[in-house]
């Protein structure tokens, strides 16, 4: 249950998939990152020509990695109805001919919706070289990504099974009580999958995937100290000056920016690019903020996850 003043919210279920398929075309940064872009219900083929339509398409640029999207209520039974479609969608973006159309599909989007060559421009991607770049994510073997209400235990088992990676996001709905008209929709922070088989094979080893690190961790072996700085830059649109910005790791762990506090580096990257103007929603900290010798705190982050691999700190 959630409480806001005297109002309360309570969990429910999702009306229909199709409910569940709006919430993640409306919030699509929130599973597959600030520079991802998205397309709904898009036609692909196997070679022998058997159509298939996932849920979404998502490119995340600045990963350089692509998904096949599938939004499922948990209900559904993983064999019978999960399983067999994933499967034919799997078969389906083998084909160079569907891989083709995507990569159109996303040249003609850029020349209709300028948000989408932007986050081009955000990654330092020239226009002559979007296709290239393209390209490049699509040869991969894209990622099954999955925003799901609740995961079962087949359903864990199964993505395990896959040679394709599986990514699936918790989304919880709630109502509030007494006026069902009123709803909130629950995402996963700095954008957690509930199962990631790609962290957990890297990191088994490890009991601890990147999505669990905190500033605080880092603190707790030396990579960062309270009253460090962190710095980053964002340069507005339309405009030839970039603005930097200046964050002071507080005793708690958490983040001190021009007098606000914020428990996490994407929080506080997101007030910082938005106070200059950005209408941005999401923005990845880790790779937004630099320490004094301009490592970046995802370097730091996986300075730490390599010293617990190897029982030592990699500093």
């Amino acid at each position: 249950m959630l409480i806001f003043e005297n109002r309360k919210f309570i969990q429910s279920q999702f009306d229909s998939e199709d409910e569940l398929e709006k919430v993640v075309i409306n919030n699509s940064e929130y599973f597959f990152g600030p520079s991802s872009v998205y397309f709904p219900q898009t036609w692909i083929k196997t070679i022998d020509g058997y159509g298939t339509k996932p849920d979404g398409i998502a490119f995340d640029i600045s990963a350089r990695k692509w998904y096949i999207v599938e939004a499922e209520l948990g209900k559904h039974n993983v064999w019978n109805h999960i399983a067999p479609q994933v499967s034919k969608q799997i078969v389906a973006s083998t084909n160079i001919a569907s891989r083709q159309i995507l990569i159109d599909l996303v040249i003609e989007k850029i020349k209709e919706d300028k948000s989408i060559q932007d986050k081009f421009d955000d990654e330092g991607i020239e226009q002559i070289d979007i296709r290239s770049v393209l390209g490049e994510i699509i040869e991969k073997d894209p990622i099954i990504g999955m925003p799901i209400d609740s995961v079962s235990n087949d359903l864990r088992n199964w993505a395990s099974t896959l040679k394709y990676n599986v990514k699936l996001w918790i989304v919880r709905k709630h109502v509030e009580f007494g006026n069902s008209q009123v709803i909130m929709y629950e995402f996963p922070e700095e954008f957690k999958p509930v199962l990631d088989t790609e962290e957990e094979s890297a990191d088994d080893e490890l009991g601890m995937t990147r999505y669990d690190v905190t500033i605080d961790d880092l603190m707790a072996v030396g990579l960062l100290n309270s009253g460090d700085k962190l710095s980053m830059s964002y340069k507005p649109r339309n405009t030839s000056e970039k603005k930097i910005y200046e964050a002071i790791i507080l005793e708690d762990g958490k983040m001190d920016v021009l007098g606000n506090t914020f428990d996490t580096p994407s929080y506080a990257a997101l007030y910082c690019i938005q106070k200059a103007g950005s209408n941005r929603n999401t923005v990845n900290g880790w790779i937004s903020w630099k320490n004094s010798q301009n490592v970046l705190l995802s370097e730091l982050r996986d300075q730490y996850l390599r010293g617990i691999k190897y029982g030592k700190s990699d500093v």
